[in-house]
């Protein structure tokens, strides 16, 4: 393997770095003034849409969906590098239309939806027009296996009848989001892995009930939030059901793979930026007659930070390579590495850099506890740790069977 940068991707990476230099770091303090401003409305700020319409401008846009014209035409491994730059702020992926949980729902679109539901759904999510959810954790069942989910899709003539209580769906506080896209059972006697169906359910369908937002860390995500949602006697067309009854846990898996390594990519931009705050942080303060970075345990922090880093670079760039010459399945098992260590690394260099910023690190002058908040959050998201060591652990077994 050679993960030599294409002509491309080098193109793409000068153009978005500018970007984040012009419009991106000078409007984060800007994007929050403007969302405490309008607090509790969900709206978000207007400085966004400006982001957004000069990301067009500049064909900054949807550089993800690799095996789909739709999106910027690049392999995995061409994207890795952009995605890693627009990690470093909280706020660019959006700007770009590169952002969760609408990326993994587009990605669900363009390989299970049908031209109809593409028409309706996709296209103003390409455009940006619209925000979307994924409802699949429930509160009631340990939701990291994903075949314990309770919630119920029944046919009853031309329609679905859908019951549930769905929570932690990122994205649903947003007043922009209009789409949910939901799983639950829909034969419950069904071989273990073909109970399960995904539906589409428009955001305003009588009977879904958004039953509060849910803070991460106190932080409460503003504006895309995370609700707990409530699904009572929820009549939806026939049409709306995706790929065909019994397909939900293979959908699941083919959109979870991308979302996954989209996270460490994204997370390597984050620990990146801390990294440099910190040595930024190290040369300017003093303590005990000299500077920060002349102590040897800060020395310590930034050498294992940095070699933290780039290992999860290169696993993420391997990962990539395997993704986009074997196919997602065949490297699932290097999908759950890098799902293990980058969310690991990244919270282990914001942990220091929130040291060596003491006091300032764990407020949000410097953006660090959110942050970490956001880093740790992800080592529960799309699978904990636990799920993903096992998994691990049962590939290398296999090689002694």
């Amino acid at each position: 393997m050679i993960f030599e940068t294409s002509e491309r991707t080098r193109e793409l990476s000068e153009k978005l770095l500018a970007f984040m230099d012009k419009y991106i770091y000078p409007s984060e303090a800007i994007y929050q003034s403007q969302l405490d401003t309008s607090k509790g409305s969900w709206q978000s700020p207007l400085v966004m849409e400006e982001l957004k319409s000069e990301a067009r401008k500049q064909n900054l846009w949807n550089l993800f969906l690799p095996e789909s014209k739709l999106g910027g035409g690049l392999t995995n491994l061409e994207y890795a590098p952009l995605c890693e730059i627009m990690g470093r702020s909280l706020i660019a992926p959006e700007a770009f239309n590169c952002a969760a949980p609408d990326t993994g729902n587009m990605e669900t679109l363009v390989r299970y939806g049908t031209e109809q539901q593409k028409e309706q759904w996709l296209a103003p999510l390409l455009d940006g027009k619209i925000r979307s959810t994924f409802c699949m954790t429930e509160p009631d069942v340990a939701s990291s296996d994903a075949t314990n989910i309770q919630s119920s899709i029944v046919r009853e003539n031309d329609e679905y009848v859908v019951n549930g209580h769905k929570w932690w769906s990122s994205g649903a506080m947003d007043q922009r989001c209009t789409l949910l896209i939901f799983m639950g059972k829909s034969d419950p006697n069904a071989e273990k892995y073909r109970q399960q169906s995904m539906i589409l359910i428009p955001k305003e369908t009588p009977g879904v009930t958004i039953k509060r937002s849910m803070p991460v860390f106190g932080y409460d995500d503003a504006p895309r939030g995370h609700a707990e949602i409530e699904f009572r006697d929820v009549r939806i067309p026939l049409s709306n059901i995706l790929l065909g009854e019994g397909r939900g846990f293979e959908i699941a898996q083919g959109r979870l793979g991308p979302g996954r390594i989209h996270h460490c990519m994204r997370l390597i931009g984050m620990a990146e930026r801390a990294l440099e705050g910190l040595c930024r942080r190290a040369k300017d303060r003093v303590a005990f007659n000299k500077p920060l970075s002349e102590q040897g345990v800060v020395r310590q922090q930034i050498a294992e930070s940095r070699m933290e880093i780039d290992q999860s670079r290169l696993l993420t760039l391997y990962t990539a390579w395997k993704m986009d010459t074997v196919g997602n399945k065949e490297a699932r098992k290097e999908i759950s590495e890098i799902k293990v260590v980058a969310t690991k690394m990244a919270c282990a260099v914001l942990d220091r850099a929130i040291q060596v910023h003491g006091a300032a690190g764990v407020c949000d002058d410097f953006g660090l506890a959110r942050a970490y908040a956001k880093s740790r959050s992800i080592r529960i998201a799309d699978g904990p740790d636990e799920v993903h060591t096992n998994l691990i652990g049962r590939f290398e077994l296999k090689k002694y069977d």
